[in-house]
């Protein structure tokens, strides 16, 4: 029979066993896993706040062009005479029907042939010519006379994405120099 170790004898726990320090979280070839959670929070926390922030930037930028946009149209707005080139069905849920249609149309404006998506969501047939508007100071900006009147340049656009991005930022601007004054390095 085989003889059994001093310390399985006496009950006390092997090195693998002892529970002083970190827990591990694996073992490969005796080699153990540590893992800082807090480390791994303070992480997980930086890269959700950056993505708030780019996300927010993102959004405040794309807001401000649309307004500008909206504006443009009302101000500047050219009439011009598309005519469609064609017309795709978007495939909806299950594919068996069109959820809408996706048409193109030309153009020309100050002698230049432009080619744009034409807003709106019917299947117009191609060749037909349908009322648009474009920007004088962009003609690649085309909409309908409809779509135009029913737009409006909109505050809330703007202000919501510019105060998550002021908050998330100052949060940010917070948090290092709190870390900064106490001396705790990242």
């Amino acid at each position: 029979m085989a003889k059994m170790g001093d310390a399985e004898e006496s009950g006390a726990s092997s090195p693998d066993e002892a529970s002083d320090g970190p827990q591990r979280v694996g073992v490969l070839r005796g080699a153990g896993v540590q893992v800082d959670v807090g480390r791994v929070g303070q992480w997980a926390a930086v890269l959700g706040m950056v993505a708030i922030m780019v996300t927010a930037g993102v959004l405040l930028v794309a807001g401000v062009r649309k307004n500008s946009q909206i504006d443009s149209l009302k101000a500047n707005g050219v009439p011009v005479e598309a005519t469609v080139v064609k017309c795709l069905a978007l495939v909806g849920g299950t594919g068996q029907s069109p959820a809408g249609f996706e048409c193109t149309g030309t153009y020309v404006y100050r002698g230049i042939r432009h080619t744009q998506g034409v807003p709106g969501s019917i299947n117009l047939p191609v060749g037909s010519t349908v009322h648009g508007v474009v920007a004088s100071n962009d003609p690649a900006l085309f909409s309908t006379p409809q779509t135009v009147a029913s737009e409006h340049a909109s505050d809330t656009r703007v202000v919501l994405p510019a105060v998550v991005l002021a908050v998330s930022t100052g949060l940010c601007i917070w948090v290092i120099i709190r870390r900064r004054s106490r001396g705790v390095a990242c």
